[in-house]
């Protein structure tokens, strides 16, 4: 059975308050735990004019109390900006609001430019080549396990304890995340709406084949993230694809913004190239009516042989976007 889960990037839109976008981050996790989906992640940017969720683990106490079923968690922290000792103890905190729904997404990337990653970490240079060290303490601080004999920080702690601990998974878009969570037994994510797919099947395979089991994770447990959006008809999706659409012109460029407004985008004027390319993007995209992207989904799934999927949207409205995950809840037939 496919269980769906949902990424929400908190993305900024022209004319909408950045607290307004939190606010609805929030309203999303009580939506999708009322659809019957399994988890509800938050992403980490930073300085970035599109994704203005630069505080997962702020944002997850705030869904945590209002929610109470569905598991919540970070994709992902990026742990070279901080003390391993730290995401430990704000995971512990959260996992004391939500015992056993807490899920704790690591990458490696900077999640930033990098001038914004100095900012926030002075040495951020020399942290990634830190990595796994970073993450065998941190595994080891957030479920209450010694360090290895004769570890500098060995009698240190992470408070608050408790009979649960957060669930750790690895997140990446290349090679090296999968390596690391093979390395260590952790669940792998494929952030395969970064990449449009490229890499992807590489990466769960090497993820499989190099798999060590560990005591939670007896089992590999690969999984991916999508980019998606369903409508009612066709052309609905596809007018607010639109928004998404105009935003990769720009970002191909190398231009962030906020994302527009559907009638801006599909009311502007393109060139001949620009409008080839956003034909492109249409032909790849899950865009469309709930059963062509549920096909679409399955399909994939069926290919990669995961039994999890991400989804992420984006829309300007934000009712669409809400619409959106419960026609893909109605579509898998999924219960609270």
């Amino acid at each position: 059975m496919l269980h769906l889960s949902v990424l929400d990037q908190s993305v900024a839109g022209v004319g909408k308050p950045h607290g307004q976008t939190i606010r609805d981050t929030v309203a999303m996790a009580e939506l999708c735990e009322g659809l019957g989906y399994k988890r509800f992640w938050v992403s980490e940017h930073h300085s970035h004019p599109t994704i203005v969720g630069s505080a997962p683990e702020i944002l997850l106490a705030g869904i945590a109390m209002r929610t109470n079923r569905i598991r919540i968690g970070s994709a992902g922290v990026m742990l070279p900006h901080y003390a391993p000792l730290k995401v430990a103890e704000q995971f512990r905190v959260l996992e004391a609001f939500a015992p056993g729904r807490i899920d704790l997404g690591l990458g490696r990337a900077p999640g930033s430019d990098g001038r914004t990653s100095l900012a926030l970490n002075p040495a951020a240079a020399e942290r990634p080549a830190q990595f796994p060290n970073d993450v065998q303490d941190l595994m080891a601080w957030v479920s209450g396990q010694p360090l290895p004999e004769g570890h500098p920080f060995a009698t240190v702690q992470a408070n608050p304890q408790g009979e649960t601990s957060p669930e750790i998974w690895m997140l990446g878009s290349s090679l090296y995340g999968a390596q690391v969570a093979a390395h260590f037994g952790l669940p792998y994510s494929f952030a395969w709406f970064f990449t449009e797919g490229q890499g992807g099947p590489e990466a769960i395979q090497i993820y499989r084949d190099r798999y060590q089991p560990s005591e939670r994770f007896p089992e590999p447990n690969p999984g991916i993230c999508v980019w998606a959006l369903a409508a009612e008809t066709e052309e609905e999706a596809q007018y607010h694809f639109a928004s998404r659409a105009r935003w990769q012109l720009y970002r191909d460029r190398g231009r962030y913004t906020a994302l527009e407004s559907a009638d801006t985008a599909n009311n502007a004027a393109y060139s001949e190239s620009e409008t080839a390319r956003m034909d492109e993007l249409r032909g790849k995209a899950m865009v469309g009516t709930p059963e062509k992207v549920a096909e679409q989904i399955n399909a994939l799934a069926k290919r990669l042989g995961i039994e999890e999927i991400a989804v992420v949207t984006w829309a300007h409205d934000e009712s669409v976007r809400r619409r959106s995950y419960e026609l893909l809840a109605a579509e898998f037939g999924m219960t609270a």
